[in-house]
């Protein structure tokens, strides 16, 4: 499943991923996403605001329509962040 799906623009993705390459960046991404559960990852209100800590640390703009997807596209993959599988599956969709 791809996500263009959820409506993402690619060249939205492209800037992340280009970002993401920045050590400071990535570390603090890491930070905020430390500790994270499968649980939270299925939890609405949590993903809303992991969404907005992740976008504020990236310096992203997105609107609330974009947030959304974004929150649909988390709880419909049924991420388990323990579970290398799931991640290598969210890595290959976004490489």
């Amino acid at each position: 499943m791809s996500y263009t799906q959820y409506g993402f623009d690619p060249a939205q993705i492209e800037r992340i991923k280009l970002k993401m390459k920045n050590p400071e960046t990535k570390e603090r991404v890491k930070m905020i996403l430390q500790g994270v559960t499968k649980y939270d990852l299925q939890d609405r209100v949590k993903v809303r605001r992991f969404v907005g800590m992740l976008t504020k640390a990236l310096g992203e703009r997105v609107t609330e329509q974009q947030t959304e997807q974004l929150v649909q596209f988390v709880i419909s993959q049924k991420i388990d962040p323990n579970n290398a599988f799931h991640l290598i599956k969210l890595w290959s969709m976004f490489r």
